[in-house]
């Protein structure tokens, strides 16, 4: 998968700013020259892991400005994100925190002798503190806090538990306990919800059903928590087994960050079989033997970094990249939709790299941890 680079994604954005008369859109902005052309799956130099690191460490310190979503029960509720929040108070909202922490330990755990892993280490463990995640826990075992950040920032808190689990460091185990209260109420209101749920929420942001559900599911194999993994299984199968004929011309929406399409296949070729997977994305992607899938095979351009939903569609790039390469490996070698989907990965990552660093906060706060998942192969595809 080839990817030309940064600086043409990014030329992309200035043409854009020319054609709309966008002077705010900034066409070379801070942080992209030190990031080379990266590829998915191939190590990332240490200027590379250095600029995606620095998006997250400022980011995670940053409390303001803040989107709480809170409910407030009263008066004692009118709290600081900080006060709130003490361990995931900063970038912007409490998931973008969260998913933050784990590319931070993401990078740490495969770059330990990066030039930034010492700051790294020590922010870490600033924020990952039993006091500070026992807060955390206490916030989510509120009734009134029951269904907060469900279910997006309730699978990223499950990935982050999960990389910790993996890293072979001390500070892997340590933190990984510092967050086991968190985990558990987050699990416990995972197994409460989905048997509550009876229809899938098919959308391209925050509560789309698929992408959490995918995570989770990886969650449960990997502690082996067998109750969640079949409960989550149980929940896919009947949300989606019999989905056909996916509505390609339908994406994307004006603020998607996932394409519905590719996270609901991303998500059933974990747990079906590779045979039977084969056939059900048959149905589900009829076209796609044939290279065709419309809508889903065309990078977005991305008309205003400055607009925290429009950004968005910087986002549904990189998650078509990484889920594009995961479908592709879960399928037979030779089969002919691997390289349609191969390709278009890369030329999504590329689209996607080009507004990572734009200089505006709408997107720095939080897409970088979507540019090094797709980067570092977290789910790799294959089986």
């Amino acid at each position: 998968m080839g990817v030309v680079g940064i600086g043409a994604a990014i030329g992309v954005v200035g043409a854009v700013a020319a054609l709309c008369g966008c002077a705010h859109i900034r066409t070379e902005p801070a942080g992209a020259r030190q990031v080379e052309a990266a590829r998915m799956g191939e190590a990332m130099s240490d200027a590379q892991v250095a600029a995606f690191a620095r998006l997250a460490l400022d980011g995670i310190g940053t409390e303001y400005p803040n989107k709480p979503s809170q409910v407030m029960v009263g008066p004692e509720s009118v709290l600081s994100p900080r006060a709130l929040h003490p361990a995931f108070y900063g970038s912007f909202d409490w998931h973008s925190s969260v998913h933050g922490h784990w590319m931070l330990v993401r990078l740490l755990g495969l770059y330990p002798e990066s030039s930034v892993a010492e700051e790294i280490g020590a922010a870490l463990a600033e924020h990952l503190t039993a006091e500070k995640l026992a807060a955390e826990a206490a916030y989510f075992r509120a009734e009134h806090n029951k269904s907060f950040e469900r279910m997006y920032g309730w699978a990223w808190l499950l990935r982050l538990a999960m990389e910790l689990e993996a890293w072979e460091d001390p500070r892997g185990g340590e933190w990984g306990e510092h967050l086991r209260p968190l985990r558990e109420v987050i699990v416990a209101r995972t197994k409460d919800y989905l048997p509550r749920l009876s229809w899938p929420i098919r959308t391209g942001v925050h509560p789309n059903s698929a992408f959490a559900l995918g995570q989770v599911l990886d969650y449960a194999r990997q502690v082996g928590d067998r109750e969640l993994e079949t409960l989550v299984v149980i929940k896919s199968r009947e949300f989606y087994l019999g989905d056909r004929d996916y509505p390609v011309a339908y994406e994307p929406s004006g603020q998607d960050f996932f394409s519905e399409g590719l996270a609901e296949a991303d998500l059933m070729r974990r747990v079906l079989d590779r045979d039977e997977f084969s056939a059900w994305l048959d149905g589900f992607f009829p076209t796609l033997r044939e290279g065709e899938l419309g809508n889903l095979l065309t990078p977005a351009v991305v008309s205003d970094v400055t607009d925290g939903h429009i950004v968005h569609l910087a986002g549904l790039n990189l998650h078509r990249a990484w889920t594009m390469r995961s479908i592709a490996a879960a399928l037979a070698q030779g089969d002919p939709r691997r390289a349609v989907l191969e390709r278009s990965a890369g030329e999504h990552m590329e689209a996607g790299l080009g507004y990572v660093f734009s200089g505006h906060y709408e997107g720095e706060h939080w897409l970088a941890t979507f540019a090094v998942y797709g980067l570092t192969d977290v789910d790799g595809g294959a089986r």
